[in-house]
């Protein structure tokens, strides 16, 4: 628990003049936000002192000031990926004294930064932050129009994970702001690319993508995997067909193809893996692998794993994605179009 600091002599001053205009310690904590403790102390010692002023106290004066606690503050802003010790370089550069790593690691604690293994989410670029903030927007008020979409994307399976943590400065509150984030990035690591599909009531089929996926590719898994589905639901026609902008999603035959097919498709905003209920539901896939007995060993047994596994999703884990969409939506309008914890 971080140690309470000492209240200013102005801080002081609020307390000691709220309290004299007649206000209780219950309201002077929720106008100024002061431990009701601290409050009470206060008044206690302006009864018994009739000083505003803290009583002096011995022990050794702190080797930050109010302005290097600022200062350490934005240097921790610039990067938030910096080691302990570039830190205390840094800040250090700035004093008459330097400090040591374990002043500065204290002084962190007490001022409420903590090293934590930092989030990883794709990086959203400014023009794509506003399409996803007024994409939100416009589906604020859905509610029953999420249950007759089919979600869809494409995954990669890796047989050997890397589990291996980045660590960031950081506040308990700031866990997703985007300082905070660690970009995701391709990995080459030996695997098996799937394609998947879903709707709020029904598990669609998961296939393997070997290859590259071209246009033609990708309307060959439309044609002959989702088409299937997709016509196996009651009233399809009402359905709508939800993929993310990668060029192939995009590429004019694929449009056509869909035209032709009579396949009504959900506008997307780039970057937007939090807004798509399938990526959790990989989650759950990836899981269901991992406690898989025995282990796959090979990508042949890992593709067997996980057909086995994605048949034995629940219908209420499908359904309960689908119910998070407003909540979903609202997460980033809350925060402006940047990403989400979804």
């Amino acid at each position: 628990m971080p140690k309470k600091r000492e209240l200013t002599e102005f801080e002081r001053g609020e307390v000691i003049g709220l309290w004299k205009g007649g206000h209780t310690e219950r309201n002077i904590n929720e106008i100024l936000d002061i431990p009701k403790t601290t409050i009470h102390n206060t008044i206690m010692d302006y009864k018994n002192s009739e000083k505003i002023s803290a009583a002096p106290r011995s022990g050794r004066p702190p080797k930050l000031t109010e302005r290097d606690l600022r200062h350490l503050s934005k240097i921790i802003k610039e990067d938030r990926q910096q080691s302990l010790e570039e830190i205390t370089k840094k800040i250090s550069d700035c004093l008459l004294s330097p400090v040591s790593n374990n002043t500065v690691r204290h002084v962190l604690h007490s001022e409420g930064y903590f090293g934590r293994a930092g989030k990883r989410k794709p990086l959203v670029s400014e023009a794509n932050r506003k399409k996803r903030l007024a994409w939100c927007r416009e589906r604020k008020e859905w509610d029953t129009e999420w249950d007759t979409i089919i979600w869809s994307d494409e995954s990669r399976f890796l047989l050997f994970q890397n589990d291996a943590h980045h660590w960031v400065w950081r506040k308990p509150h700031e866990k997703y702001d985007v300082s905070c984030l660690i970009p995701t990035v391709k990995s080459g690591n030996q695997g098996v690319m799937v394609w998947g599909c879903f709707a709020k009531d029904k598990l669609g089929p998961l296939i393997q993508v070997s290859g590259s996926i071209t246009g033609s590719v990708y309307i060959n898994i439309l044609e002959n995997t989702f088409l299937p589905f997709y016509d196996s639901l009651e009233n399809n026609l009402e359905y709508i067909f939800q993929d993310d902008n990668a060029p192939v999603h995009r590429a004019r035959a694929v449009g056509q193809w869909k035209e032709d097919n009579s396949v009504s498709s959900l506008p997307w905003p780039a970057q937007s893996p939090d807004l798509n209920p399938i990526e959790h539901l990989w989650d759950v896939l990836e899981r269901k692998v991992r406690a898989h007995k025995p282990h796959p060993k090979n990508v042949g047994q890992l593709m067997e794993v996980l057909e086995e596994e994605w048949g034995k999703i629940e219908p209420e884990v499908l359904a309960n994605l689908v119910d998070s969409m407003p909540r979903r939506v609202q997460a980033v309008i809350d925060s402006k179009g940047n990403p989400t914890r979804y």
